[in-house]
């Protein structure tokens, strides 16, 4: 078996409606609320289905928590642009723009969290060819 990529995680929120407003208007995510389904948050090939705390999915984490998650995100504009939108909507940047290693290479960081506490990071990397889905 060879693992291509991640396709969803699962966040435990205290309120969808509050996560969704979040994601959709500082990341630019897309809300997907199925009947009878979580309601999930997209953008680019990947997804993040939320499961409110009082109403989680089965199969679940043994222990659902909000805000126990630490994630990064990669973005397509340079740090700096990334730093400016999130200033402009509001977001207090925790750390960053800081220099990291990512998956395939050499990035810029910036830290923040969501109104569950989670921490979310977002980066860009420093090369064309390591900013593009292989």
């Amino acid at each position: 078996m060879k693992i291509d990529r991640i396709d969803h995680i699962v966040l435990t929120v205290a309120s969808v409606e509050t996560t969704c407003d979040f994601y959709q208007h500082v990341l630019g995510f897309e809300r997907h609320s199925p009947a009878d389904k979580p309601t999930s948050l997209r953008f680019g090939r990947q997804k993040i289905n939320l499961h409110q705390a009082d109403r989680t999915f089965d199969p679940k984490a043994r222990h659902p928590t909000a805000g126990a998650a630490d994630f990064c995100l990669i973005a397509l504009e340079p740090i700096e642009a990334v730093v400016a939108h999130l200033e402009r909507h509001g977001v207090t940047i925790e750390k960053g723009p800081v220099a990291r290693t990512g998956a395939v290479g050499p990035m810029d960081s910036v830290y923040f969290r969501d109104p569950d506490g989670n921490l979310v990071e977002v980066s860009h990397y420093r090369t064309a060819e390591d900013q593009t889905v292989r």
